[in-house]
């Protein structure tokens, strides 16, 4: 069983053959068995973060296996503790559930059953782990100054290295990146982190300004310089100054436009329209582009001498599908977004739900990301946090349904994630859910839910 990897388990017994014949079978398994006679011994070589699991006897001299959960908890809530109970001790079982306990092992018990709890376990840990990670990550990604370029591959440290060198210069850059790739976010970045952040960002769509009017809008008018021109108008340009100006999609700029562009980047000075005065500008202008330009001038679509101007620093932004690991803290970054805005919390996301992440293609890269991130918060629990089937849209959105189909969805659900959570555990399940047993019962009837089918692993 290679899946193992020599993840430790700490294991704990008073009886001497019982760590023997326990901790052979760990260690044909792939697992490292660390046994110790006491509680109190394994408590002083348990380490923060810990791969492994605990496997303990609850009745033990000294510190108990009770005592020893609780504190194991104290010390790190998300670390699964198994306990191993004698022969029809349900009461003590139960007990162990509701202070924490992972699972419990009835003795005798058979190797195999050791074997799938403890993979169980250890699955569940490295998730932990993961996702202790990802928000230590993002909690250091808050800290830094601008706004948060998350990802740790090599790409996406090149290109924080490139924006830090970029943001210390005055030159004009354009970057390049297909659609949603953050070449908004890159421009506020290099603004925040450079010596104009005091001053304003501002941000013009160029496909999506009106041709009719986008001269004005850039460049601004003097009152009278057209019909409808009541009073003088200070263009983005102009209202700009001292700070940044974003042009996205500078492709579909208007040719006629490009040229007065052009002598806006060589003189850094602007005439509104109906004035004879230019107007001196402290600006830098940040473009952004999905298209090649080269090839865009090439066939006459964009000005070359306009192309030539602004690739003095050419900034690339790799896509998702380039920096896949990037992917799952990405989705992780989106949630916490989601959930803070939201008021609503969702479960972080398991091996296959991060298996699904790396699995697709993402066409609307970082933007399409942050989209299921954000149904996942909001929606997930109709769609049983199945990130394929939010992803795919497999089944009718919640918002298609009456209010009362919706709330029984969320229902069923969360009694599905409690049953899988807790594997067909009725006692550990009402005391989460906060259920009387009658009521759950009848709940699981309502769903067509059935506890055996939660009692044996259905993972892949």
């Amino acid at each position: 069983m290679n899946e193992a990897n020599a993840t430790p388990v700490l294991l704990i017994d008073d009886e001497r053959h019982l760590r023997i014949t326990a901790s052979q079978t760990l260690e044909l398994a792939g697992y490292t068995p660390e046994a110790y006679p006491s509680a109190e011994e394994a408590l002083n070589i348990l380490t923060d973060d810990f791969p492994g699991v605990v496997v303990s006897d609850i009745r033990m001299p000294g510190m108990d296996g009770m005592a020893l959960l609780r504190e194991v908890r104290r010390r790190d809530p998300d670390l699964p503790v198994i306990l191993i109970t004698g022969h029809g001790d349900i009461s003590t079982a139960v007990e162990a559930m509701r202070e924490g306990a992972w699972d419990f092992l009835e003795k005798p018990f058979a190797g195999d059953r050791l074997i799938e709890m403890v993979r169980r376990g250890v699955e569940k840990r490295h998730l932990s782990l993961e996702n202790r990670q990802l928000k230590a990550e993002l909690h250091a990604q808050r800290a830094a100054p601008g706004p948060r370029l998350v990802g740790r591959t090599p790409a996406m440290q090149r290109l924080a290295t490139m924006i830090q060198r970029i943001s210390q210069v005055e030159a004009d850059v354009l970057l390049f990146g297909e659609t949603g790739v953050g070449k908004d976010l890159i421009a506020r970045s290099i603004h925040e982190r450079s010596s104009r952040s005091g001053r304003p960002f501002v941000a013009i769509n160029c496909g999506a300004v009106p041709e009719a009017i986008i001269e004005s809008e850039l460049f601004g008018h003097e009152k009278g310089a057209f019909t409808g021109a009541v009073e003088r108008r200070i263009g983005k340009f102009e209202h700009a100054n001292g700070g940044t100006v974003f042009l996205d999609e500078i492709e579909s700029m208007p040719l006629a436009l490009q040229v007065k562009l052009l002598r806006v980047l060589q003189e850094r000075s602007i005439e509104r329209l109906g004035a004879n005065e230019p107007v001196a500008l402290d600006i830098r202008v940040i473009a952004a582009t999905k298209a090649d330009l080269k090839a865009e001038a090439e066939e006459g679509r964009f000005r070359e001498d306009l192309y030539y101007r602004l690739n003095v620093v050419t900034l690339p932004i790799p896509p998702l599908r380039e920096r896949r690991e990037d992917i799952p803290l990405l989705f992780q970054h989106f949630a916490v977004v989601a959930a803070n805005r939201s008021g609503q919390e969702a479960p972080p996301v398991d091996a296959t739900g991060i298996s699904v992440l790396l699995a697709h293609d993402w066409p609307g890269n970082v933007r399409e990301l942050r989209n299921l991130a954000e149904r996942y918060v909001l929606l997930g629990a109709a769609y049983d946090y199945r990130l394929d089937a939010l992803l795919e849209g497999a089944d009718p959105g919640p918002g298609d349904l009456p209010l009362s189909q919706q709330v029984e969805l969320f229902e069923k659900s969360l009694i599905s994630q409690s049953l899988a959570s807790h594997r067909g555990r009725i006692p550990a399940i009402c005391e989460h859910l906060g259920l009387p047993r009658k009521t759950l019962y009848d709940k699981l009837k309502k769903y067509a839910l059935k506890a055996e089918d939660y009692r044996q692993d259905t993972s892949a």
